[in-house]
């Protein structure tokens, strides 16, 4: 018999920049013509129905006027085309017009796109490098950084994925004048997440400056960006697989992608997530971990912006109850939620433990309130 010792151990440097800014499609030109991604020449653009018209078709034009093969890959917009099927869809697609291990995938839209756009680079090919132009303030606050990519499924939530990281990102503000006004309200979920667990500064100066935000005043939208970028960057270059730290980003997100789900996604993601925000609010209230004053602080604040702070009367409890064991942080059948720490800070329950077995009962009785 013999034993073969398959040594890989690796240093691999997946450091990226997020660029933030106004009208940033010639500097993705500027930085592809430079090598931002090698001597690849092929460009596989993957948008959605909504977001082609608006700026993949330009970013098209631009990177075909420079000589580069490149096609444009669209897909309906909205949660509901998170999913395997659709992913499968752009990768034969891919296939067929010819792109192999020597393109580059460019995502450029919301959060959906970067997820489906990142999964499919992740794979294609076992890995080919990708690009995120986002172009919402909900994509710029959360999808675009960090590295996660992933699909949905009927049994669970963002549980069919990979962490694969994007050779750079630009946050374009700009585009979110084309918002409506309902997705710029419903970017203002994930910022608002951020400030509650890490940046009192922020929270102090969306209370103030909300609205300033809301009107895409280019000052106020790079203010956010910013120190959006900065929360993520501080997690996830402590945390990069999600091993522990990384779970706080989910503050919100037990109860909000449940809600989500529950209302055949009726709900925007932001919108769900601002109600799964009020939910840990009201029940680390109860536990001892915020404030009532700070629970109504930031009950206030999300309402404010325009964000809904109860469970809308058409979504079924018993079956919210139930799909809140579809939660990623589940561990062994037991529900765990991450809870804010006062405002800007996050509740830790042991060395690299940040999220809490939390009882049916203790969630349901905060459900039945809301």
């Amino acid at each position: 018999m013999s034993v073969f010792n398959v040594e890989l151990k690796k240093i691999v440097d997946d450091s990226y920049e997020v660029e933030i800014g106004i009208n940033l499609m010639d500097k993705l030109i500027e930085d592809i013509k430079n090598g931002l991604v090698g001597g690849i020449n092929k460009f596989a653009i993957i948008t959605d129905d909504i977001v082609e018209p608006l700026y993949a078709t330009r970013i098209y034009d631009k990177v075909k006027a420079c000589g580069y093969k490149s096609d444009l890959f669209v897909f309906p917009a909205g949660e509901k085309s998170k999913v395997r099927a659709v992913k499968e869809q752009l990768e034969d697609a891919m296939l067929a017009r010819e792109y192999r291990r020597d393109c580059c995938v460019i995502a450029v839209g919301g959060g959906v796109v970067s997820d489906l756009a990142g999964f499919v680079a992740g794979t294609f090919g076992r890995g080919v490098p990708f690009i995120n132009y986002a172009t919402t303030h909900l994509a710029a606050a959360d999808a675009s950084i960090g590295g996660k990519t992933a699909v949905d499924t009927d049994l669970a939530t963002n549980l069919i994925g990979l962490i694969y990281q994007p050779k750079k990102v630009y946050v374009d503000v700009k585009t979110w004048e084309t918002l409506p006004m309902a997705h710029r309200i419903n970017g203002m979920a994930e910022t608002i997440k951020h400030a509650c667990l890490a940046d009192y500064e922020l929270f102090e100066y969306l209370e103030n400056n909300f609205q300033k935000v809301l009107d895409c005043d280019e000052e106020a939208c790079i203010y956010i960006s910013e120190h959006n970028c900065n929360v993520k960057y501080q997690v996830v270059m402590k945390d990069e697989k999600e091993k522990s730290l990384r779970e706080i980003l989910n503050l919100g997100h037990t109860v909000g992608r449940a809600v989500e789900t529950v209302s055949d996604y009726r709900l925007l993601h932001g919108e769900a997530v601002s109600i799964g925000l009020v939910a840990q609010a009201m029940l680390g209230c109860k536990l001892g971990f915020l404030t009532q004053e700070e629970c109504d602080r930031t009950i206030a604040l999300l309402k404010s912006v325009g964000l809904p702070v109860a469970i809308p009367d058409y979504i079924d409890r018993e079956e919210l109850v139930k799909k809140l064991y579809t939660d990623k942080k589940v561990r062994d059948g037991k529900l765990r939620f991450v809870f804010q720490k006062g405002i800007g800070d996050v509740m830790q329950f042991g060395d690299d433990v940040y999220a809490r077995p939390t009882a049916e009962d203790e969630i349901r009785e905060i459900i039945e309130k809301l």
